[in-house]
């Protein structure tokens, strides 16, 4: 919608196709025909006559007849973060640009805070829900702004050939929208686009040659290796460890740097305390420390890393404690829509009952399963793909009892939370870290994770406790 208008107000002649013809969509072409936009409903795969760019979402694959055509026709296609890059003023503030499979809305919040601690006009924006067509444009409230934390999916950098922030950071590759993108191949390719130009900093993640390997992968650090930089731009890894020269690192419970000095081979700059992270799991302070990184390549000071994320706060679903209920906590996450996610979530914990399923977007679950075998009291599955979850169980946690569950209803999950509960053990914790996407039984995340919430407070009332 947002592309619609631009482009119609900056005199282009708009076509907009969806597929679709339902009620949304009738409402979205009313509104788009008010303003001269002309609309086809039911048809998504021809190219419109006489068409000199394609604007896409990221509902289209790139495998889309509409894409074949545009490309037969000699027709470009662009995303809404090309465009908006296009759009840009000469005065436009830079971009320090944030991926990775997980904790991309994390760490550009966090790394808002950093800049905003340090006196800096910024917002967090992309594909954290804010399009940034309409942030190049200057549309309140995002005008006169010195420097912009923008998230960016792998949809989004796969059309996205002009990019070229201050600079970017790949937190982490997993197998995830391997749908969308066909391979684990081209899945990386989109992420390491990011790299493609900075100015300044490439950041990686020095802790993932194991992970990368599992998931046939290359290495952030070899996503780096493999862009075109400007003249100049570095190579900052960040690490949960003794960090090297030109990483940031944790040293005996404090973020350190050791790139932004002057110094490199002898100095290391305290930033923060593990302490000051909320909550401090390891994922966690990986993404505090990548956005310290960003914050510090664009010349922010130590202090207000410390400052900004002090004042963090996650938000809902992300690893969110809802209640202690008979001495068993209750943690949504419903955030964790992949393995890799709920990986980091399940090592976040000594004894759990897991609560998993949903859509696997083409993921497996066999390391999952295996890495998590000795953790779990057992597990309660829902959703279309819980078998695929199950299986892998069976393999490699034989003695965990599981619950399958069948129902999709709106009750699923209060069954789910009873039937953890009956697993459960004082001291453990009930965990939703679905590791699969919601849309085959809820509207998103969210609405799973309140059904989740909903359930265990229900349960707390129940049993007479209030703790949360």
């Amino acid at each position: 919608m947002p592309a619609a208008r631009v482009l119609h107000r900056l005199g282009a002649r708009v076509t907009v196709v969806n597929g679709g013809d339902g009620e949304g969509p009738r409402r979205q072409a009313a509104e788009l025909e008010e303003l001269g936009v002309t609309v086809r409903l039911g048809d998504d795969r021809t190219l419109p006559e006489g068409t000199g760019l394609v604007v896409t979402t990221p509902g289209f694959r790139p495998s889309a007849p509409l894409f074949a055509a545009a490309a037969e026709a000699g027709v470009p296609v662009w995303g809404d973060v090309e465009l908006a890059w296009r759009l840009r003023g000469p005065d436009s503030p830079p971009w320090l640009a944030v991926t990775g499979t997980n904790g991309k809305t994390t760490t550009v919040q966090m790394l808002a805070g950093i800049l905003r601690a340090a006196g800096l006009r910024t917002a967090a924006v992309g594909n954290i829900g804010v399009s940034l067509i309409d942030v190049v444009l200057e549309e309140e409230p995002y005008s006169g702004l010195d420097v912009l934390a923008v998230e960016l999916s792998s949809y989004q950098l796969h059309w996205a050939p002009s990019l070229r922030p201050h600079s970017g950071a790949v937190l982490n590759l997993a197998p995830d929208h391997l749908d969308w993108h066909g391979s684990m191949t081209e899945y990386a390719a989109a992420k390491g686009r990011i790299y493609e130009g900075n100015q300044v900093a490439c950041v990686y993640n020095a802790d993932d040659a194991e992970s990368a390997a599992a998931a046939g992968a290359p290495r952030t650090e070899d996503l780096v290796r493999e862009a075109d930089v400007v003249e100049g731009a570095r190579a900052i890894g960040f690490t949960l460890g003794a960090p090297a020269p030109s990483q940031l690192g944790v040293v005996e419970g404090v973020l350190v740097d050791r790139a932004f000095v002057e110094n490199r081979q002898r100095q290391a700059q305290e930033l923060a305390e593990v302490s000051d992270i909320d909550p401090p799991a390891p994922h966690n302070i990986a993404n505090a420390l990548a956005a310290a990184a960003l914050a510090r390549a664009f010349g922010v000071p130590p202090t207000a890393v410390r400052e900004g994320l002090r004042a963090f706060r996650p938000d809902a679903h992300r690893i969110t404690r809802v209640a202690e209920v008979g001495g068993v906590g209750y943690v949504d996450d419903s955030k964790a829509t992949n393995t890799h996610a709920a990986a980091a979530s399940l090592a976040a914990y000594e004894k759990i009952v897991w609560i998993a399923g949903g859509l696997a977007k083409g993921a497996t679950f066999d390391e999952l399963a295996a890495a998590a075998a000795s953790r779990l009291r057992g597990a309660v599955l829902l959703g279309a793909d819980r078998q695929l979850i199950a299986d892998a169980l069976a393999r490699h946690a034989p003695d965990v009892p599981v619950v399958d569950l069948a129902r999709t209803d709106t009750g699923a999950m209060a069954e789910a939370v009873r039937e953890a509960t009956a697993l459960a053990r004082p001291g453990d914790t009930v965990l939703l870290a679905p590791a699969c996407a919601s849309m085959d039984m809820f509207v998103n995340y969210n609405a799973r994770g309140d059904a989740f919430a909903e359930a265990v407070r229900a349960l707390a009332a129940a049993e007479g406790h209030s703790e949360q």
